[in-house]
């Protein structure tokens, strides 16, 4: 049984539904509670078939709950903090998000919330959005990077711990700012990246659609992600994604001069490196 009484679930998109639907799977007896900005959120959740109280309210939202879980865009986040820090918090009220971005989010809401703030980030999702694709396997085998810092109690993050796992998730551990440093690498730079190809590729000759194939669709998939949410990830963390981006131009500046001088030799390591690095990756675990 979990430990948690009421869970409060700020945004009903993909990761907030699939959330509340893990959640009602896993955790019978736990109560669910959504906020959303507008009435009409409440319709989408009814016909998702998720029995949950509905506010628009977000400290009315917040009072009572065990755990509170901000699934909302991440400049969002800090105004939120502020309403839920106002609202009458339950003694042992624990507060986390899903945010894909943590530096921010941690230095905005930690001192607003204090000790019960603790980053998620949830490693699942798709470049599909809305809660009529969230799904209750969502999490399964999914890494969740949770981000303690000095501020953090002990018995709050195993309790973070114990909830993520009971959804099926696989827990890391960093501090924000390396939490940031790595997904930057490993899902900002590839999102960027994949725009960036279907750019180039498209720009010039939309009529090359009609070519496509696999390889162009499994490789520019995350580029339909929604613009706007993409936006608020890239400027929440900019420093670390500029980086990123800057070595993936001189690795590109490097394939370009290894084509211009004919290198075959060079070209081949050069495949031959990516191969070898993309064969470590280890495939994601067969759901049970």
């Amino acid at each position: 049984m979990s430990s948690e009484r009421v869970i409060s679930i700020y945004g009903p998109g993909l990761l907030g539904g699939s959330v509340a639907l893990a959640v009602l799977e896993r955790m019978p007896g736990v109560q669910v509670r959504f906020w959303a900005r507008r009435d009409s959120a409440e319709k989408q959740i009814r016909a998702r078939g998720i029995e949950a109280e509905f506010f628009t309210d977000a400290a009315a939202a917040a009072a009572g709950a065990s755990l509170i879980i901000l699934c909302t865009p991440v400049e969002t986040m800090p105004g939120l903090g502020a309403s839920i820090a106002g609202a009458d918090l339950a003694k042992d009220c624990l507060v986390t998000d899903v945010g894909s971005v943590k530096g921010g989010v941690v230095r905005a809401l930690e001192p607003v919330l204090g000790a019960r703030f603790i980053g998620s980030h949830p490693m699942a999702g798709s470049e599909k959005t809305g809660i009529e694709v969230a799904r209750a396997d969502l999490f399964e085998n999914a890494a969740c990077l949770l981000t303690p810092t000095t501020a953090t109690l002990p018995e709050s993050l195993e309790r973070l711990r114990g909830f993520w796992k009971a959804l099926g998730c696989r827990i890391l551990e960093f501090g924000p700012d390396e939490h940031d440093e790595k997904v930057a690498r490993i899902s900002h730079l590839p999102h960027m990246m994949a725009v960036v190809t279907t750019l180039a590729a498209l720009r010039g000759d939309p009529e090359a659609i009609a070519c496509v194939a696999g390889g162009f669709r499994d490789t520019t998939r995350v580029a339909a992600g929604d613009p706007g949410l993409w936006t608020g990830i890239a400027m929440g963390n900019r420093p670390a994604l500029i980086s990123r981006l800057k070595e993936a131009a001189c690795t590109l500046s490097e394939l370009v001069s290894l084509l211009e001088r004919a290198d075959e030799s060079a070209l081949r390591q050069f495949l031959a490196e990516a191969k070898a690095l993309r064969d470590t990756v280890r495939p994601l675990p067969s759901k049970p």
